[in-house]
């Protein structure tokens, strides 16, 4: 990357500060531009999941690695709780949706409080295994709610195979006005297609192990028995292991890295697989190059930029994202090593940013909090607005959950030094409520981005940016205007 005429920016810069210059480009088309992540862990677009407990769980990460993506399980869940998440994940098929399934006697109630778990609105029901309704919310309007499932669903249903070509099964839900199919091998339901699955299968390229399950990675901490979840998430088929804390430039994490890496090698070892470790968060060159040093693999980037974090306001502590991503992400090549963008992001011009500045892969959490996915649960507001509750990782609220297992005195002390917000009410977009709809904008808006700059890769795209830098009113020119000025 280089900056517009030479100029060596005076002042560090976050994503708002900077824009991208077009360059003559061969790039014709967006199709043609691979997204798959410099980083080795085997994502096909540049987007993880951040480790909130509020927005990453087994349907959010199945949902991203299904289109290219890996979501990172938080540290503070239970290690038997984090296993089930990643056997969940790694037993969903890599191509067709989960589907919610309800007996034939289930009650309206029950199928209503299972429709929000998914982007695709049904429940198919099923009766000894096999598919013998569809139910959709407009199924259970005006209907009493101890009404039984056989009652309310569309018993006349259309089935595909998992043999079956994608582009015909869309044709035939096309023609017969359908928006859900289960898909059978056999007598046995395999998972659902949708019409906007089956155009996003033609688009991504699922992340996935050697074995062709779905990629997923998991948090550890710094504190308590690091060797011990090292290698119980490494039993548990974990893809990454992200070393975490919120000043990764420290002792404690050059020890925990150590531990973890030392596990790492061992499992490597007895299995013949190398799992990468991401360690962070840090925002220098310094920070990164003895994280690289200490045997990272990836460096987490980011102090301050989250929608969730107070650190900066509390502490006055962090550093603007882009100048953050840029100059860690050159020390870390100079290591060996690579980096995320860890938050800050709010638009998909600020993902390509952070791919411009070095980026490997950009970390996304409050921007996916308000999504069916989302680990939150699902409520409405006085007008009827969809909404999930998210809260920062440094919160009082993320701090209790974390130290549930220490005495009432420690938890209240350890409660009084919150640096993010306990409590957020992130909104469902009636036009992008699904995680899957956000990634299409996302993506959509990196990949002409490459374009532009004349970029078929990622590394092509970090060496061929040319980045400028604007004033507010530049960016405020920008913005598109919903109604007249």
């Amino acid at each position: 990357m280089k900056f517009l005429n030479g100029l060596q920016p005076t002042a560090d810069l976050t994503y708002s500060d900077v824009f991208l210059v077009p360059s003559r480009s061969a790039v014709t088309s967006r199709l043609d531009v691979d997204l798959r992540t410099p980083d080795g862990i085997g994502t096909t677009i540049p987007l993880v999941v951040a480790n909130m407990t509020a927005v990453a769980g087994r349907r959010m990460a199945e949902t991203i690695a299904r289109r290219g993506g890996m979501a990172v399980l938080p540290q503070d869940i239970p290690i038997d709780a984090v296993a089930a998440a990643i056997g969940y994940v790694k037993d969903a098929d890599p191509v067709f949706e989960t589907p919610i399934t309800v007996a034939p006697d289930a009650a309206v109630a029950e199928v209503l409080s299972l429709l929000g778990k998914r982007a695709h609105g049904a429940a198919v029901v099923v009766d000894g295994g096999r598919p013998v309704g569809i139910i959709t919310e407009r199924d259970c309007l005006e209907v009493d709610r101890f009404s039984r499932a056989s009652a309310v669903m569309t018993p006349d249903i259309v089935t595909v195979t998992k043999d079956d070509d994608l582009r015909d099964a869309f044709d035939v839900m096309t023609s017969r006005h359908l928006d859900v199919v289960p898909v059978l091998d056999g007598d046995r339901m395999l998972g659902v297609l949708t019409r906007k699955g089956v155009l996003r299968s033609a688009i991504y390229t699922p992340a996935v192990d050697p074995s062709g399950n779905l990629l997923i990675g998991a948090a550890i901490g710094i504190n308590g028995d690091v060797t011990g979840k090292a290698e119980a998430l490494l039993a548990a088929r974990a893809d990454v292991l992200v070393v975490d804390t919120a000043h990764g430039h420290q002792e404690k994490m050059i020890e925990s890295l150590a531990v973890v890496v030392a596990a790492r090698d061992a499992f490597e070892g007895e299995t013949g697989r190398r799992i990468p470790v991401v360690a962070g968060n840090v925002v220098s060159a310094s920070g990164a190059a003895d994280l690289a040093d200490a045997g990272a693999d990836i460096i987490k980037v980011g102090v301050g930029p989250g929608a969730m974090c107070t650190t900066r306001m509390m502490t006055g502590v962090g550093r603007p994202q882009f100048s953050a991503v840029l100059e860690c992400a050159t020390a870390a090549a100079e290591h060996g090593a690579t980096v995320w963008a860890d938050g800050g992001v709010k638009y998909p011009r600020d993902v390509a940013l952070a791919l411009a500045a070095g980026a490997a892969n950009v970390m996304i959490g409050s921007w996916f909090a308000g999504t069916w996915e989302s680990a939150g649960d699902l409520a409405r507001d006085a007008d009827g607005r969809w909404y999930k509750e998210s809260f920062g990782m440094a919160s009082a609220r993320a701090v209790r959950n974390r130290t549930r297992t220490a005495s009432a005195f420690d938890r209240a002390r350890s409660a009084l030094f919150e640096e993010g917000i306990s409590t957020a009410r992130m909104y469902l977009d009636p036009a992008r409520p699904g995680v899957e709809d956000l990634v299409d904008s996302i993506i959509a808006g990196v990949r002409s981005s490459f374009t532009y700059a004349g970029a078929p890769s990622i590394p092509d795209f970090a060496d061929r940016a040319v980045v400028g830098v604007q004033s507010a009113a530049g960016y405020e020119e920008g913005r598109p205007r919903p109604t007249s000025w």
